[in-house]
């Protein structure tokens, strides 16, 4: 049984101020024991800030990006043993808004995903469709192409230790989200593509493979969208910044 998971992707948002209150009233509204495992991922500058915040909480930190190189010259980047260093446990690679605004193509997003990998943290691999994709009927092709990036590079085995997020990018920011039973024939097609990796292991990686939906989820639409059979939670995004908001999605995962 895969345990769900919700994790808070606050973006380019956020203050000192603003993150403390936020953050208190998640670990307030937080029941003894949550539904599902839940992260919050802030701007890189406030990491360890938050990190402290949560320190012996059931909340896990994460980052929303990471360096591919493990140091060096690379002004303005951030490695994976410095996220490590200041208490993350995962980081998101792959987002399409790093795929599209600053053109992070498949290659790089598979190093990205060894480099964290590498240092002990967790990936949250976001794969996804633009809507002209989508309207092609190209969105299966789209998410084997950008798995197999990974698959490659990293092997199946590199699955036992990652988090998947379908995204679909018309569904982002935009009000609009894919329907449960898009979402679902999108995350079947997920585990299928990293069982048909495997060989010895008989499927085992795939059907414990948690894979997140990550596209306008709302706390009027999680359970529903949870409740489907391959959705394990959300990355979620302007709805993580609400507290009473990203509790009740939290709570949703009792329908998964």
């Amino acid at each position: 049984m895969r345990r769900p998971f919700v994790a808070g992707n606050w973006k380019m948002h956020g203050s000192r101020a603003e993150n403390a209150d936020l953050i208190d009233a998640l670990l307030q509204g937080l029941p003894a024991q949550p539904a599902c495992d839940i992260a919050v991922c802030p701007p890189v500058v406030y990491l360890w800030e938050t990190g402290r915040l949560l320190k012996e909480s059931s909340v896990a930190l994460g980052a929303q990006s990471v360096c591919a190189e493990p140091i060096g010259a690379f002004t303005g980047e951030v490695s994976a043993a410095m996220l490590k260093d200041v208490g993350c446990r995962y980081v998101i690679v792959g987002h399409s808004e790093r795929r599209h605004h600053y053109k992070e193509d498949d290659a790089l997003v598979a190093r990205k995903f060894l480099a964290a990998q590498s240092h002990g943290l967790i990936p949250i691999l976001c794969v996804g469709e633009f809507l002209e994709e989508r309207e092609r009927g190209q969105t299966m092709a789209v998410i084997s192409r950008q798995l197999a990036a990974v698959l490659d590079l990293a092997g199946v085995d590199a699955m036992r230790n990652a988090v998947l997020a379908y995204e679909p990018v018309w569904a982002i920011g935009t009000g609009k989200n894919a329907t449960p039973a898009q979402a679902q024939e999108v995350h079947a097609h997920i585990r299928a593509t990293v069982a048909a990796r495997e060989s010895a292991s008989g499927g085992k990686i795939a059907a414990a493979l948690r894979v997140l939906y990550g596209g306008s989820v709302k706390a009027g639409n999680a359970a529903e969208i949870f409740s489907m059979p391959d959705v394990d939670g959300g990355l979620i995004g302007g709805a993580s910044l609400k507290a009473d908001e990203f509790l009740k999605i939290c709570a949703a995962t009792q329908a998964h």
